[in-house]
């Protein structure tokens, strides 16, 4: 099995889901008796809310090289708005970072979904580190809540999401934005932060989720299996 390296802590929370999924998928393919050898480097999620780019690249890069020192094979960044340093890191380094927009291509063409909102943080949906990747990758368009509700997306993912409140406000104002994307001529939806299925399932909406969480996860343990399976 390969040996990859996770960047946890933003949140800690969803940090959690990764790996216990990622045990999981593994095990389904080796049986309970044993497990997957994980690195994993768990930063401070305070760092994200600085919002110093320079600051965040560099301890993205310093945390990406420990791992490949340490035996990593690939990284994985357990969050989506720290996809934001991909093109910084990726460069300055030998081993793949797995990217999450190419886990969110893959499903939403295996769905024929050309068209998603995309709700996550300020900088997941206004920034083009998803929606560039997912439109050069796979010709998906992506589309975001209207800019008066920007800031809010955000505010309950900073200020619940990401401290592990999951009310019912902001379940109902995400369920709000997701109606208006639909309006807005979504064929399906990305849950953008990975903390957002955690607050809101399939059953919940009438359009096809599109789990960050989750489908990272799975290209993880696919990576890790990927020697025994060939």
């Amino acid at each position: 099995m390969n040996k990859i390296g996770l960047i946890g802590g933003t949140s800690w929370h969803s940090t959690i889901v990764y790996y216990r999924l990622i045990n999981e998928m593994v095990g389904e393919k080796i049986g309970i008796q044993g497990n997957p050898e994980l690195l994993i480097y768990s930063l401070n999620v305070e760092l994200m809310r600085e919002q110093n780019k320079e600051k965040i690249n560099n301890k993205y890069l310093e945390i990406a090289q420990t791992l490949q020192s340490a035996g990593a094979k690939a990284v994985v960044i357990c969050a989506n708005t720290p996809h934001m340093v991909y093109d910084f890191v990726q460069p300055k380094i030998d081993i793949p970072i797995l990217h999450i927009a190419d886990a969110i291509g893959k499903e939403a063409k295996k769905k024929s979904l050309n068209k998603l909102g995309l709700l996550g943080t300020r900088a997941t949906m206004t920034k083009n580190f998803i929606s560039s990747f997912l439109k050069e990758n796979y010709d998906i368009e992506t589309i975001i809540p209207d800019d008066e509700y920007i800031e809010q997306n955000h505010q309950y993912i900073s200020e619940e999401l990401t401290k592990g409140i999951f009310s019912e406000e902001a379940k109902k104002f995400y369920m709000e934005q997701m109606r208006l994307l639909r309006a807005k001529g979504a064929e399906g939806i990305i849950l953008g932060c990975t903390e957002l299925p955690m607050l809101i399932e399939q059953k919940d909406f009438d359009l096809p989720l599109i789990a960050t969480t989750q489908l990272h996860a799975k290209m993880a343990a696919d990576f890790i299996m990927q020697d025994s399976a060939t």
